[in-house]
């Protein structure tokens, strides 16, 4: 009986011993697999596809061209004017060039075209009494000239005493200076009659200037009066509206930084979108670049117009835009991620006869593309590494680092091919196994890598 119940136990304990030495191995044989390697690698294939390096930077979209319509006088606005739709002015109407805009109260300015031309006729009036007064001194003179000419005649005599004689010569004289008097005086009244005319029409335009007209035709954009509200027109003029002349054709003032601005040139082509419309884009062409940098923070911009065409009357003054210029356009080129460019690993991750290229790039790597950087859309040409899978290790792969859209890069090296994998980050194993089996694989990581990305 009990020789019978080692046998039993000898059959059921021998294939648990085999399975026991079973599963020891198979566990020594997957950690030995994956050697010391506490995490595991994030990869992306390759991708050849097409690249465009674009320059980004945010912009106002304004009118093409503004008129300020301000206030000569002084006064209380008392009315409004009519549109094209006879509706009275205001926001977005449309007016034609010499329409009424507003009137201010003009009874001050009305009464001075009165005194003015009260004041002319009175100028005039003296230039009359003056050519009179002139007819008189001239019939004196002749009738002076006469006497003197008989006094002459006579000389001093019997028949003309010395004083006779001296005062008809000196009436003759006197009479001459009369004559240029009258003659100075006519001048002098036809002198105030024109300071009478030119009082007169500058008063005359002070009251032409209540009536607000506008000077060009175009769209009324903003008016910054309402009715009974008193300008005051001192050193600057008071600004009333602001009439944008022709809204089919639109700028985009775009910020760009100096480290840009020299890849910005005329002509160059732009797209732009707005948030008024999402996912729309729209076109322009560098116009005009100006130079009056501005500088904030201690970075300077240059203002870029871009010109677009808006004659839907979509685009509305001062949308904010952002604005892409188009560098260069590549086709067919081998692309990465820019994290792929700045992933550097551990050096236990990395290949035996590979570590000392590792430990050289961590040393004095070129720096990897970053879509904050300045130079996003711009050929560097650096030299960088990519890294790839080669068993439980990681080895690299030297590439050629080209134009950058911020978000992928070209790249060019021996040996590689669209579809290598190439990593762009790591995730601790400890923390993967963490992780619920039921959350969404679309969940974002955090890559919690303790190396620093590479500058």
């Amino acid at each position: 009986m009990g020789v019978s119940l080692n046998r039993v136990r000898k059959r059921f304990l021998l294939p648990l011993v085999l399975f026991a030495l079973a599963a020891l191995g198979a566990a020594w044989f997957l950690t030995r697999g994956r050697g010391d390697r506490s995490v595991e690698f994030r990869t992306v294939p390759v991708e050849r596809g097409d690249l465009v390096a674009a320059i980004s930077a945010t912009g106002t979209v304004e009118p093409e061209e503004l008129v300020d319509v301000g206030a000569q006088v002084a006064g209380q606005i008392v009315a409004f004017g009519k549109d094209r739709s006879g509706k009275t002015v205001d926001y977005g109407s449309a007016v034609e060039q010499g329409m009424v805009l507003a009137q201010i109260d003009d009874s001050v300015y009305r009464a001075d075209v009165v005194q003015a031309k009260a004041a002319l006729e009175q100028a005039r009036a003296g230039v009359l009494r003056a050519q009179a007064d002139l007819g008189q001194m001239q019939a004196r003179l002749v009738q002076s000239s006469r006497d003197w000419e008989r006094a002459r005649e006579l000389g001093p005599s019997e028949a003309l005493s010395k004083s006779d004689f001296d005062a008809a010569r000196s009436d003759y004289e006197v009479a001459q200076a009369n004559v240029a008097v009258g003659r100075a005086a006519i001048a002098q009244a036809r002198e105030a009659v024109s300071q009478a005319e030119a009082a007169l029409a500058r008063a005359q335009r002070n009251l032409d200037y209540c009536t607000i007209r506008s000077p060009v035709a175009g769209v009324i954009i903003d008016r910054r009066v309402n009715i009974g509200q008193t300008v005051v027109a001192s050193l600057n003029a008071p600004s009333l509206f602001l009439i944008a002349k022709d809204l089919k054709r639109m700028q985009v003032w775009v910020a760009v930084n100096e480290a840009d601005i020299g890849n910005v040139h005329p002509g160059q082509p732009v797209t732009f979108t707005v948030d008024a419309y999402p996912g729309e884009t729209f076109q322009g062409a560098v116009g005009k670049i100006r130079l009056n940098a501005s500088m904030t923070q201690n970075v300077v911009t240059y203002t870029v117009e871009v010109t677009t065409d808006n004659s839907n009357g979509r685009l509305l003054p001062y949308l904010t835009a952002n604005a892409k210029f188009l560098v260069k356009e590549l086709h067919g080129v081998l692309l990465v991620p820019n994290a792929a460019l700045r992933y550097t690993p551990a050096l236990e991750h990395v290949a035996p006869a590979e570590r000392e290229t590792a430990e050289a790039d961590k040393l004095g790597g070129p720096p990897a593309a970053d879509g904050n950087s300045p130079d996003t859309g711009k050929a560097s040409h650096d030299q960088g590494f990519l890294w790839t899978p080669y068993g439980q290790y990681l080895q690299p792969i030297p590439v050629s680092v080209g134009l950058t859209d911020g978000t992928m890069t070209e790249i060019r090296g021996d040996g590689l091919e669209e579809g290598t994998p190439v990593v762009v980050g790591e995730q601790s194993l400890d923390e993967k196994a963490a992780t619920p089996p039921t959350s969404s694989p679309f969940t974002p990581r955090i890559d919690r890598s303790k190396r620093p990305p590479r500058r």
